[in-house]
């Protein structure tokens, strides 16, 4: 299988801005998608946040799998980690985020009011990998379309402080990636979820990876969208993507059909999924 590799010179340059930022910040808003919520947690955040408080926001929650999305919730809690899950498309739950971030600052907070300080601002660095919809949440919050959204990974332009609700001030970064995906699985999770740039990785790859998953836990979605016989879910992926591809009329043209495949699973045509098994000890 081939290791995804992708670290143009514009992400080197957006990693070295939000270490120099950090500084000023109370607590750092990673924003990961619902779909891959372990795998878009970028571990360069880790380390170049120096333990800063951080909470997770589960972003695309509404095309994830619920009950996985729900036991994510509780592992990451165990690891310490406050997570929250939203869908940035329906404002209803935006709120919930300065709530929050009140409750993770709470004794911050409260040091700067007994100094007299009555309205303590909460300036949180918002992160994330590419195209987890960090510019969409950002916009909502701030009420304004101030950041730039683009289907490209890592359009985030210019980083500014945007005020947002009464106590919470957001500096948006452009969306990095980390060097180097240590395991495979991690790359091909990325680019069937939009992270990645379709330019640099296979397509065949990713979907003989999702089709294997799929078949092991949302086979009904394959039966669902492209009437996936029982036989051919015991097929190994590959012949299964020459399978469909003729279905589909597309001949020979499996990389047609590995697009259309990782275009539908985008678009919620292939159902709720989430990539990430949660581990055993969180069950």
């Amino acid at each position: 299988m081939m290791t995804i590799q992708w670290y143009p010179g514009h992400m080197a340059k957006a990693q070295k801005q939000i270490k120099e930022r950090l500084k000023a910040v109370d607590l750092i808003l990673e924003i990961v998608d619902a779909r891959v919520p372990e795998s878009s947690i970028n571990p360069m955040i880790a380390e170049l946040g120096q333990n800063k408080p951080t909470l997770l926001i589960m972003n695309k929650a509404d095309m994830a799998d619920t009950k996985r999305t729900q036991q994510w919730i509780e592992t990451f809690k165990k690891r310490g980690i406050t997570a929250i899950a939203l869908d940035a498309q329906h404002k209803s739950k935006l709120p919930q985020i300065e709530k929050v971030a009140q409750e993770i600052l709470a004794d911050k907070l409260a040091k700067k009011r007994a100094k007299g300080i009555l309205n303590p601002v909460i300036r949180a660095m918002c992160v994330g990998v590419p195209n987890v919809g960090k510019s969409t949440i950002l916009n909502r919050l701030v009420q304004k379309n101030i950041a730039v959204t683009g289907n490209r990974p890592g359009v985030t332009k210019n980083q500014q402080w945007l005020k947002a609700g009464q106590s919470l001030e957001l500096l948006d970064t452009p969306g990095v990636l980390w060097p180097k995906f240590e395991d495979p699985a991690v790359g091909n999770k990325l680019a069937l979820t939009g992270a990645i740039s379709d330019a640099i990785y296979h397509p065949d790859d990713v979907v003989v990876y999702a089709l294997d998953y799929f078949k092991d836990f949302y086979p009904q979605q394959l039966v669902k969208e492209y009437h996936v016989t029982p036989a051919e879910l015991e097929m190994p992926a590959p012949d299964l993507i020459m399978a469909l591809t003729k279905r589909l009329g597309f001949k020979e043209d499996y990389d047609r059909f590995c697009m259309k495949f990782i275009t539908d699973a985008r678009k919620g045509k292939l159902g709720r999924f989430t990539l990430d098994i949660v581990p055993v000890e969180a069950h």
